[in-house]
């Protein structure tokens, strides 16, 4: 019976061959050699090892590319052609736009982690560390969010000035332009904490350091572009606002009904070749007060004054000043109550040089490529970080409120269900911090990451809607009343606005991340269709002879590498890093794998009708991004040092994270169209079953504790809020608060124990209790001063606002300008 030991050497030895992803050439040695030795040394049936042979014949084939390419790959081609959606112009440029990072080592099916690891954590350089303790610090101090969002419904004209003296507009505009020239970090990290103060003043200063004129001029402007106008915008004699999205198709650039017609006018007297637009915006930030305008809109060339033979040129971008004839800007948006400046801007025969043109002339036709290739920094950076500052000052105050408010006699973060619910909103913001802080570096070490900037557009909003949620809920009719003592309702109210802006959410999840991604990311994917529209047959026959069996033995790899890992639970990967959270390496690495496995049958299985299937890309998405966040929770956790405190919350984080993986990839096999197929993924992908678990009950009250507690790990965790003390500041109060709670409550447990337990103190609310338990002995002097500081510090922060009703209503007035 040792024929049967030989013949299961071979699909044993397949699986190896493929794990370790052997090239066609040496699995066919390897799979010969042993035929070989069989065949001369071993025993068994005769008729078996011709079979054997039989199959072993075409893969020796396979290995002469002159045939392989006349037998299979010219006739696949014609078929892969029929399969191939459509692209139009603005999808390709979306597709080519930024560079490829983490995201692509997810879709190898083993990400090479010495990559990411090696990666040094970002810092803040000390000029950085300086503007964030200094003018950042005294914004946060200068505002009073009850007066911008209820009174004035703007920030007053001290704010304007300030933000434009101390440059906030000009963080991503070099020194030599006078701006600030800071790195993404710390643009991201000046924005957590605004925002942690107020959503209103944050979405303010991020718009001129996002996707606007300032970045467009840096990479697209000419020289006498940049020159004239960085300086002005550094300084803030210009105000920038950037007008995309319309009324009728949203910010759809490709049905955009916004023209430019290049034709002969006059500018500043003189009759010069230039740009008719015409032209409406809204939802425009900035733009009632804006001074310059930078526009996206269709140009056409009908008399081909521009010399090509086009009269379509295609999406292009200019700069409009806001006084040209022509140009109205209209009323203001109001969108839920936070105030920021936002409204329409329209445009009727506008007339501008093409000097207008950012680029000039030649960048005519240019303006979807340049919006997408920034498009993708802005959103790695502004919405993520508006998010994570105001979940950072939830997390921060709903931990204190949930130690000092106190129900049945205990803390109400006791409870186990408050538990729970204070332990996945740390968990989540460690999460989004992750994203942010590790992404931004990434940033600044030179990569410009498309993909991972539609994640953390996406997942930081889509986790800041559900922790406020949960802030609300434990903090209950603290955070429903509004007024000035109320630091949560506003920032529940923004959340829609950075789920809404710069790609609707929906859209994002079913379309953009794994669609772009798909083709992008992937090794082969991108290779295959670039060959498919080669006008040379013969080369692109050629080229896509090697792209395809380059892919189809990544993928016979991932299947062979998703149904071993998953068989031995991920006990055969070689973490990187030993200890607690090594195994989290380990899943990410197996579920790597599965993923890849199932992009690629998806996409082989469906083709270009998987673009239609937007819940099964969404999903895939989900996966895809699941890994990515699991990812940079990791490197977050390596960056900070390993701290052991963090590691319930790391844990937390990576179990959730790739239980949703498991999650969606099992939803994803249960809506597979093509049955069989779903059938075989599922055999190769869970093998054992849904094997992984989200993260244990047991968890809640270490995380809890962490940010109930004063210490570093609560710190750590809500880095860069507005913590001041000073009246005002909620955080600073709560945090107060919280710091005496330390000592307070082993006095109010002495007061029940001693006091009331015993009938010496028969008073119902504290302060009496306090009166009654002094005058007893129970309590000292000293101690009753300290207990009756804690009760009324809580108090002044779990009251509540009431109005007349004549105060209930904002008062209208003009528009406050910086002057």
């Amino acid at each position: 019976m040792w024929w049967i030991v030989w013949l299961l050497l071979f699909p044993g030895l397949v699986l190896w061959l493929a794990y370790q992803r052997a090239s066609l050439a040496t699995a066919t040695i390897t799979l010969g050699a042993l035929l070989g030795a069989w065949t001369l040394a071993g025993t068994g049936p005769l008729w078996l090892k011709i079979a054997l042979w039989a199959l072993f014949l075409p893969l020796l084939l396979l290995n002469l590319s002159p045939l392989r390419r006349w037998l299979i790959s010219r006739r696949f081609l014609r078929v892969y052609k029929r399969m191939l959606p459509p692209m139009s112009d603005t999808e390709r440029e979306a597709l080519e736009a930024g560079t490829v990072w983490w995201d692509g080592e997810l879709f190898t099916g083993g990400p090479d982690w010495k990559k990411l690891l090696a990666m040094p954590p970002p810092r803040l350089s000390d000029e950085e560390q300086a503007f964030l303790d200094g003018p950042c610090e005294q914004l946060c101090r200068m505002i009073d969010d009850w007066d911008i969002t209820h009174r004035r419904a703007d920030l007053p004209p001290a704010i304007w000035d300030f933000i434009r003296r101390q440059r906030f507009w000009a963080m991503i505009i070099p020194k030599s332009y006078g701006g600030l020239g800071f790195s993404a970090y710390a643009h991201s990290c000046v924005v957590v904490k605004i925002a942690s103060r107020s959503g209103t003043t944050a979405s303010t200063v991020v718009v001129p350091n996002s996707l606007g004129p300032a970045e467009l001029l840096l990479h697209y402007g000419t020289t006498q572009q940049k020159e004239y106008y960085l300086p002005r915008l550094a300084c803030g004699d210009e105000i920038p606002c950037f007008a995309l999205t319309g009324p009728r198709v949203g910010s759809d650039a490709a049905s955009m009904p916004d023209t430019g017609v290049v034709c002969r006018g006059l500018w500043q007297g003189r009759e010069v070749t230039g740009i008719r637009l015409n032209f409406s915006k809204r939802y425009i930030t900035l733009a009632p007060i804006a001074t310059l305008i930078g526009l996206a809109f269709r140009l056409f060339d009908p008399d081909r004054l521009l010399g090509g033979e086009r009269t379509d040129l295609g999406i292009t971008v200019a700069l409009v000043p806001r006084d040209t004839p022509g140009v109205t800007i209209g009323r203001r948006h109001f969108p839920l109550n936070i105030p920021f400046q936002n409204g329409p801007v329209r445009g009727r025969d506008v007339f501008v040089p093409l000097e207008a043109i950012i680029g000039g002339p030649t960048m005519a036709g240019q303006g979807w490529r340049m919006l997408v290739e920034l498009l993708s920094v802005g959103r790695c950076i502004s919405l993520p970080s508006i998010s994570t500052g105001g979940c950072k000052g939830a997390v921060y105050s709903t931990g204190a409120y949930a130690r000092i408010r106190r129900q049945f006699n205990m803390p109400v973060g006791r409870f186990e269900g408050v538990e729970a619910v204070i332990a996945r909103m740390a968990a989540r913001v460690y999460i989004m911090d992750a994203a942010r802080s590790v992404t931004t570096a990434a940033i600044d070490a030179g990569e410009r990451p498309s993909v991972p900037s539609g994640i953390l557009k996406y997942h930081v909003t889509e986790m800041g809607r559900r922790v406020a949620n949960d802030a609300m809920d434990v903090q209950g009719g603290k955070g429903i009343c509004l007024g000035p003592n109320n630091y949560l309702g506003r920032g529940y109210q923004i959340v829609p606005v950075g789920i809404t802006v710069e790609g609707a959410n929906i859209l994002t999840r079913s379309l953009i991340i794994f669609g772009q991604g798909a083709v992008r990311c992937h090794p082969w994917v991108l290779k295959e269709m670039n060959a498919a529209r080669d006008p040379d047959r013969r080369r692109g026959v050629r080229e896509f002879d090697h792209a395809l069996f380059g892919h189809i033995g990544f993928t016979i790899s991932n299947a062979a590498r998703s149904f071993i890992t998953a068989l031995t639970l991920s006990r055969i990967v070689r973490a990187p890093v030993h200890g607690p959270v090594g195994r989290y390496y380990e899943h990410i690495n197996r579920f790597s794998a599965s993923f890849a496995f199932a992009s690629d049958v998806a996409m082989l299985s469906l083709g270009g009708y998987l673009k239609k299937k937007e819940n099964l890309s969404a999903r895939l998405g989900d996966v895809l991004s699941s890994l990515y966040l699991a990812s940079m929770v990791l490197k977050h956790h390596e960056n900070q040092g390993r701290p052991e405190a963090d590691l319930s919350l790391v844990e937390f984080a990576c179990r959730s994270l790739l239980y949703q993986a498991q999650e969606q990839l099992h939803g994803f096999l249960r809506n597979f169209p093509v049955r069989w197929l779903a059938f075989l993924m599922r055999s190769l992908i869970f093998p054992r079953g849904l094997t992984y678990s989200a993260a244990s009950d047991q968890l809640n009250p270490r995380i809890a504790a962490l940010v109930m507690n004063p210490g570093e790990a609560r710190e750590r965790l809500c880095k860069y809020v507005y913590r001041t003390l000073e009246p005002g500041n909620h955080l600073g109060l709560v945090q107060e608060a919280l710091e005496l709670a330390v000592a307070a409550e082993p006095l109010e447990k002495k007061i029940r124990v001693d006091g009331v337990k015993t009938g010496r103190v028969s008073a119902l609310d504290l302060p009496g209790q306090i009166r009654e338990a002094l005058a007893a002995g129970v309590i000292s002097e000293a101690e009753a001063t300290l207990l009756r500081e804690y009760d009324r510090k809580v108090m002044a922060i779990v009251d509540v606002d009431d109005f007349d009703p004549r105060e209930l209503g904002a008062a209208p007035g003009p528009t406050s300008r910086p002057a």
